[in-house]
């Protein structure tokens, strides 16, 4: 149950999606949707609960990966469908090029201007 209600709202599948292309610090992600970093840490709570996502604390900042080996076979499955189905989705395609303009930004940076904000 926890899978689907991580799965039931967009902007986490739109976060799964953004994970693709490695880890992301919340500052990144915070930047991509546009979002107050407390709902973008609701979020990631949500799919960390789900087993959908894996975290780590640096610092300050925290990094959220898709999760690596302890994955659930469930849990796989979700990303994979998630990643398959919604690949030439419109939304999906815009976020992938902003993210690509925020990856050319040193995350300390980025985080260090969102913080000051």
């Amino acid at each position: 149950m926890a899978i689907t209600k991580a799965l039931a709202d967009e902007t986490r599948v739109r976060m799964l999606l953004a994970l693709q292309e490695g880890e992301l610090c919340v500052c990144q992600i915070t930047e991509l949707f546009g979002l107050a970093a407390s709902t973008i840490s609701k979020h990631l709570s949500i799919l960390y609960q789900a087993g959908l996502v894996d975290s780590r604390k640096d610092g300050r900042w925290i990094y959220y990966s898709l999760p690596a080996k302890r994955v659930s076979a469930p849990a796989r499955e979700a990303i994979r469908w998630v990643a398959k189905s919604l690949i030439e989705d419109p939304r999906t395609v815009e976020d992938a090029v902003r993210l690509k303009k925020i990856l050319t930004v040193d995350p300390v940076e980025l985080c260090k201007r969102k913080c000051r904000n």
